[in-house]
């Protein structure tokens, strides 16, 4: 029986790349996220592996509604979220905060309270929460992300502990330097320069299909094998402030 996996933020970057890589093992992908345009693209891209559902993850109801008309979930993996600003504590918006952790957190809290039944009823359930490297170390102007990806790797930490005696893993992935189409494009509010000055330099940041690779290794492991976190960053980046950046010398007459 082909086995249901469920991509939250599958509309672009990660996600996206997790529906292709999970189609490509052989699962039947459930697309989850807001922009229905986007995902019945990729939908049409990926044929009958693909179901696209156009919702908002910090809709509570609308999401035991997509849970209750589920058939059958398998792997569950809790991977929309985001970045908004990266401003000081002193002058962070709160509105800020709260949207980073209601899309993060609270999104895949519901999700996963929705669809825990399925993934128990299947025998061998997979939780996948995407998290950050920034919610193990923080950098300045990085608290309120910070603080919204702690928050995935505790709920990753604490559902490991309660679900010990359950046929549900659960994984955390934790990348860090990810160069997308959308995410720091949407940290800085459209501001293209702002955004790709996050990767001037580096000559290799990892990309969606990176994480995906992690993603999928993880979830095809024997159903005994629990990869309870895996940190993955670029070559590049030691840590979330020590980059190695490559400066172009300027061209002299």
């Amino acid at each position: 029986m082909t086995k249901t996996a469920v991509v939250t933020g599958a509309s672009s970057g990660i996600g996206a790349a997790t529906a292709r890589r999970l189609a490509a093992e052989g699962y039947r992908v459930v697309l989850v996220a807001r922009r229905k345009e986007r995902l019945e693209t990729l939908a049409a891209e990926l044929g009958e592996a693909a179901r696209p559902v156009a919702l908002d993850v910090t809709d509570a109801a609308a999401v035991q509604a997509f849970a209750d008309g589920l058939e059958s979930c398998d792997v569950l993996v809790n991977n929309a979220g985001g970045a908004v600003g990266l401003d000081y504590v002193a002058v962070a918006d709160p509105a800020d905060w709260r949207t980073m952790y209601e899309v993060n957190v609270l999104g895949s809290l519901y999700f996963t309270q929705a669809l825990l039944p399925k993934l128990v009823a299947s025998g061998a359930g997979t939780i996948v929460m995407m998290s950050s490297t920034a919610g193990h170390n923080t950098y300045e102007g990085g608290a309120g992300y910070a603080a919204a990806k702690h928050g995935s790797h505790v709920m990753a930490e604490t559902l490991r502990l309660e679900l010990f005696d359950k046929p549900v893993r659960v994984i955390e992935i934790a990348p860090g330097m990810v160069k997308t189409e959308e995410f720091a494009l949407n940290r800085f509010g459209g501001d293209a320069d702002r955004a790709a000055s996050v990767y001037a330099g580096v000559a290799e940041p990892l990309v969606a299909e990176d994480v995906a690779d992690c993603v999928a290794w993880a979830v095809t492991r024997p159903a005994h094998v629990n990869v309870d976190l895996m940190v993955v960053r670029p070559r590049a980046q030691a840590s979330n402030y020590k980059v190695h950046r490559v400066v172009e010398k300027p061209v002299t007459e």
